[in-house]
């Protein structure tokens, strides 16, 4: 038996195992003085039109949410032919990339995009330490789809994970009602 090529890998649709992630977010919620209820992450090695933010409920132990999302042309400076498959990451401003690591999810704010809210993102690693400089906020996009569009792909973004507009409302209301800080983490 033979190991699916990188191509299958980015467009299956059985759940991965997060275990280790579920778990080291904790210890770090607990640590940081984060929410302990949930956290969001998101998984750029899966497809963009597949669903690969996720909510986990650190209580039920289990994602009680997910939506497709964007990654980061980043093409600003150089062609990137293939940005519409595969995430490129800088942590550059100007960049247009996504950028992976460890989030706080800061001050909700107006936004341009989407039902106009946004909430500010502060990198807490070296890998995304300029996200707030790079103006990289997680805010909704009326070109996200509600729904997995694979094999179509997400739109692409400079660098924020943006979501559908329904799943933003879905976002702000948990968010609006958190004293804590609450960890949104990209990984690949």
């Amino acid at each position: 038996m033979g190991t699916p090529d990188a191509d299958t890998t980015k467009s299956r649709k059985e759940p991965k195992d997060y275990t280790s992630k579920h778990s080291e977010a904790l210890a770090f919620c607990k640590k940081e003085k984060f929410c302990e209820d949930y956290y969001f992450l998101v998984d750029m090695s899966i497809h963009s039109g597949r669903n690969r933010f996720f909510v986990y409920n650190f209580n039920q132990k289990k994602i009680t949410d997910s939506n497709v999302t964007t990654h980061g042309s980043c093409d600003i400076h150089e062609d990137n032919d293939t940005k519409w498959e595969k995430a490129k990451y800088s942590n550059a401003d100007g960049s247009h990339c996504t950028a992976l690591g460890k989030y706080k999810i800061g001050k909700r704010d107006y936004s341009s995009w989407g039902i106009k809210v946004k909430y500010w993102m502060h990198g807490l690693e070296r890998s995304n330490s300029n996200a707030v400089a790079r103006v990289v906020v997680l805010h909704s996009w009326t070109a996200v789809p509600d729904m997995e569009v694979y094999p179509d792909y997400a739109p692409l973004s400079w660098g924020c994970p943006a979501v559908s507009d329904n799943f933003m409302r879905k976002l702000d209301e948990k968010l609006k009602k958190k004293s804590k800080p609450v960890l949104l983490w990209i990984i690949e």
